[in-house]
């Protein structure tokens, strides 16, 4: 079997928010979905309504191309009350991984720009849960809380040991 791509999928109190949330972030939005069916440009919402699912995607394959449209390096699925649970549980300290939600990693391209989108979030007001730390299994990360508690753990490699010389 050979698998394609794995799209994580995020229950959300409002899809519309959630977008704006990660476009601040520098995702773009890939679709909108209503009680209408797809919603054109992938809008807020139509005559039907807001938006009740969505994905937001961001990079894009080494090629350019992909088969179906393009291919993103990351895409997430956003459902309004469903699909999962938002977390709850708010870290007691940094790096605390006792919270619930979902839990994913973002990798970027370098430490640079780890440092910059951890900047960029502290200015807009997002809710850093753990300051960019460099770990001793060769990443540097920091831990970022989306409004509906998900969790990301937003990283960049150190430097890769194999191909040092």
């Amino acid at each position: 079997m050979s698998i394609k791509a794995v799209t994580p999928i995020l229950n959300v109190s409002d899809v519309p928010a959630s977008l704006a949330w990660f476009e601040g972030l520098g995702w773009r939005r890939g679709f909108t979905w209503g009680d209408g069916g797809m919603i054109a440009g992938a809008a807020d919402r139509n005559v039907h309504g807001p938006a009740r699912f969505a994905s937001v995607c961001a990079g894009s394959s080494e090629s350019g191309e992909g088969g179906e449209g393009g291919a993103d390096s990351a895409q997430i699925f956003l459902c309004r009350n469903g699909q999962g649970s938002r977390g709850t549980v708010l870290p007691k300290f940094p790096g605390d991984d006792q919270t619930d939600g979902v839990w994913m990693s973002w990798w970027v391209e370098s430490v640079a720009a780890l440092d910059a989108m951890h900047a960029a979030c502290v200015a807009r007001g997002d809710l850093v849960t753990m300051p960019p730390t460099n770990e001793p299994w060769g990443v540097r990360e920091f831990h970022l809380r989306h409004p509906d508690g998900h969790m990301f753990r937003v990283s960049s490699g150190l430097g890769d040991p194999c191909n040092e010389r």
